[in-house]
């Protein structure tokens, strides 16, 4: 995996109920930088965003090669490409989509190196499963704009969030639907051009990989469509714990339909990314700011009864709601008023946030 440039804190919030000592990564500006990394520096708008230089480079040099070898006649083994793909699924998914993520938002690539900001997505995103321009449309043109009311095809308030059954339902719906429902709710948002990038960067997808799978289906299977497959059921299941927990009575506010992790080994794998209330409040805000933005705010996530866990990232607080593991969550949870005196008003407090929206409170799409 990737190694971050950066350095843990320690914060204190004064006059507040409790004191936090965060230590999810943020930038050292004082670090000392090596000749390559002096260089890489001008292609870059931010040098906070060195490591996903890094991460690239390492994708670039590792992964592909090792992909490549496996389309090569003759050489394809099932035995490699299990490890390949569990290896770059398990240690590789998760940081790559959060690189994604974050460029996304904030380009990597300077003004004149333009043509560069291509290679994540078009190059490197479908060894993991994703196709050109979706990720981006989705989550940045469509998701961050509604911020899971409806008319956000991903929002999670149809559904009961501790329930299997209603997962499977969701997952099934945006795997086979979500493209259309996409470029019908940019049709509706007349947004041409939009429809046009996911649908071409999607029938590509399909093509290349067909195209593919004639020459070395067994290879194409486990470099591009096993990934395809396991990056969208990551997504969405990462996507359902991050919205899960929602007021009944304000749903459109961002403390109140998100959730933030904070002091897990996720944070440092993949860039902070647990701090999601703070990035739906601020979605420009870089990542390495995040752990200081949560203290500086500490008092309003308080104020406004904001779900709060530590020590876990979104995908094992998916496994626990599948579950329904209330005692896990509630044992993870950070009482940021201290005003839960027994385990069990926690457990009742995290229950009431997944209970699925009557059909009378959900907004109608404009």
């Amino acid at each position: 995996m990737i190694s971050f440039t950066i350095k843990n804190f320690l914060m204190m919030q004064q006059n507040h109920p409790i004191s936090l000592n965060i230590k999810d990564p943020v930038f050292d500006p004082g670090q000392s930088r090596n000749f390559f990394q002096k260089r890489i520096l001008n292609l870059i708008r931010d040098e906070r965003d060195l490591p996903f230089i890094i991460l690239c480079l390492k994708i670039t040099f590792i992964v592909i090669p090792v992909a490549i070898y496996l389309f090569i006649p003759g050489c394809f083994r099932w035995w490699i490409a299990i490890i390949f793909l569990a290896t770059n699924m398990v240690m590789g998914l998760g940081p790559f989509l959060l690189m994604l993520h974050n460029t996304s938002h904030r380009k990597l690539f300077k003004k004149e190196y333009d043509f560069l900001n291509l290679y994540i997505p078009y190059i490197l995103g479908p060894f993991y499963g994703e196709s050109p321009e979706t990720y981006f449309h989705h989550h940045v043109a469509m998701h961050h704009v509604e911020n899971n009311i409806p008319p956000d095809i991903s929002s999670t308030m149809h559904y009961r969030r501790d329930s299997v059954r209603a997962f499977l339902l969701y997952f099934s719906k945006f795997f086979i639907y979500g493209i259309f429902e996409l470029s019908i709710y940019f049709k509706r948002k007349k947004r041409g051009t939009f429809i046009k990038k996911i649908v071409a960067g999607e029938i590509g997808f399909i093509i290349f990989c067909t195209a593919l799978s004639f020459f070395n289906w067994q290879a194409t299977l486990m470099v591009f469509i096993m990934p395809f497959f396991i990056a969208r059921f990551a997504m969405m299941a990462g996507n359902w714990a991050q919205h899960a927990f929602i007021d009944q009575n304000n749903p459109g506010n961002s403390f109140l339909n998100s959730i933030s992790c904070i002091n897990c080994s996720y944070n440092k794998r993949c860039f902070n990314d647990g701090y999601h209330i703070g990035h739906h409040l601020r979605p420009a805000l870089h990542w390495t700011e995040m752990p200081r933005d949560f203290i500086k705010n500490l008092a309003r996530y308080a104020e406004q009864k904001a779900v709060v866990f530590q020590g876990i990232d979104y995908f094992y607080i998916w496994a626990l709601l599948m579950t329904k593991n209330y005692g896990k969550l509630a044992d993870r949870f950070v009482d940021l008023n201290k005003s839960f005196t027994k385990r069990n008003d926690i457990i009742a407090f995290l229950k009431s946030r997944t209970r699925k929206f009557p059909p009378i409170s959900v907004p109608i799409p404009a």
